[in-house]
C-alpha cells in the first residue's frame, strides 16, 4: 500500500466519524509509516487537530526527536496555513498532497507558505497525486451535509 493508498483511507474513516475527510501519513527515509491519521477536529473539540498536525506530533514521539528530517508527509489535501508553516518548522524533507485547495490552502493557494522569506524551511512538494479520489472524498462529505434531507448532516 502506498502512503497515498493509507491517507485516503485515513481520509475515509475521518469522513466516516464525521470529520473533514483528510488523511495523513509520515513515512521515514526508507518509506516506513511512521504515523497515520485523520481528522479529529470534532471529536477532540480542537481547532488544530488536522491530520497533519496528528501526524507529524506522533512521528516525532515515535523517533523521539522535534525534526523530521528526510520525512514525507503524504496527505488528500493541500495543506492550510497552520499546517504548512508547521511542515516546515518540522521540516519534512517531501509534502505530497493529493487535492487542491483554492478556498483555505496555504501551500499552492493562499498565503504560499513555503515563499515567504520568512519561511525557514522549504519542502520539496509533489502536487495533484490522486487529486481525483482526494477530492471525490471532499464533495461526497460535504453534498452529503448539505443535503436538507439527511438529518445526521445538519
Amino acid at each position: 500500500m502506498t502512503p497515498m493508498e493509507r491517507a485516503l483511507i485515513e481520509a475515509g474513516n475521518a469522513g466516516a466519524r464525521g470529520e473533514v475527510p483528510v488523511g495523513a501519513v509520515v513515512t521515514d527515509p526508507a518509506g516506513v509509516v511512521l504515523a497515520a491519521f485523520g481528522n479529529e477536529v470534532e471529536a477532540r473539540r480542537d481547532a488544530t487537530a488536522h491530520a497533519e498536525m496528528l501526524a507529524l506530533r506522533a512521528a516525532t514521539l515515535r523517533l523521539g526527536r522535534k525534526f523530521l528530517p528526510g520525512c514525507t508527509l503524504t496527505v488528500t489535501l493541500e495543506p492550510c496555513p497552520l499546517c504548512a508553516a508547521a511542515i516546515s518548522l518540522f521540516r519534512i524533507e517531501r509534502l505530497v498532497f493529493g487535492a487542491y485547495d483554492p478556498k483555505s490552502g496555504g501551500v499552492e493557494h493562499g498565503p504560499r507558505v513555503f515563499d515567504q522569506i520568512t519561511c525557514h524551511h522549504r519542502p520539496d512538494v509533489v502536487a495533484g497525486i490522486a487529486e481525483r479520489e482526494s477530492a471525490q472524498l471532499l464533495m461526497d462529505f460535504f453534498k452529503l451535509r448539505r443535503d436538507p434531507a439527511n438529518s445526521a448532516g445538519r
